[in-house]
């Protein structure tokens, strides 16, 4: 198991900022801005991701991707690259392959995408910018459940992605 969050792929420059936490999040929760200029887990399930970032590891501090970010807590948020390799959380109950596009689950945390369909009688929206990134590797949490979703995230939850 990686301890870090992120990876740069090719020569981009990494792009960071820092805003204050909300409310407590981890290492590798996906973030939206908020309009008091803070940081929170992203909060709709198959909603649209304008800017993926995502909360990194707080290694100044000799902190690690299994140590918490507290409310008021001051956040590092990478806003990654098209290709760059993000190590995510994979919601409970999940069961992705490699190749399988991920989107937000809500609370930070990443779903397998279905996409939309419609029958010939019925008109449907498209969400833009659904898409976060594309599962790296394997993982099967539908055994799993909520219980221990505010755990701290073992190598069972965290997942590698390659943003879209």
């Amino acid at each position: 198991m990686s301890k870090t969050i992120y990876l740069r792929q090719g020569q981009a420059q990494r792009v960071q900022i820092e805003r204050r936490a909300v409310a407590a999040l981890y290492p590798g929760h996906l973030l939206e801005l908020t309009s008091a200029n803070k940081v929170q887990k992203h909060s709709v399930a198959g909603g649209s991701i304008q800017i993926p970032m995502f909360a990194l590891e707080d290694e100044d501090q000799g902190h690690d991707i299994d140590d918490a970010f507290a409310a008021d807590d001051l956040v590092i948020c990478i806003i990654p690259q098209r290709g760059d390799f993000i190590q995510a959380v994979l919601d409970d109950g999940e069961n992705v392959a490699i190749g399988d596009k991920l989107e937000s689950a809500g609370g930070g945390l990443l779903q397998k995408h279905v996409a939309d369909s419609a029958d010939s009688d019925d008109s449907f929206t498209g969400i833009v910018n659904q898409v976060v990134g594309i599962a790296m590797e394997a993982m099967d949490l539908s055994g799993s459940s909520e219980e221990n979703s505010e755990a701290p995230f073992a190598a069972d939850k965290r997942i590698w992605i390659m943003i879209s």
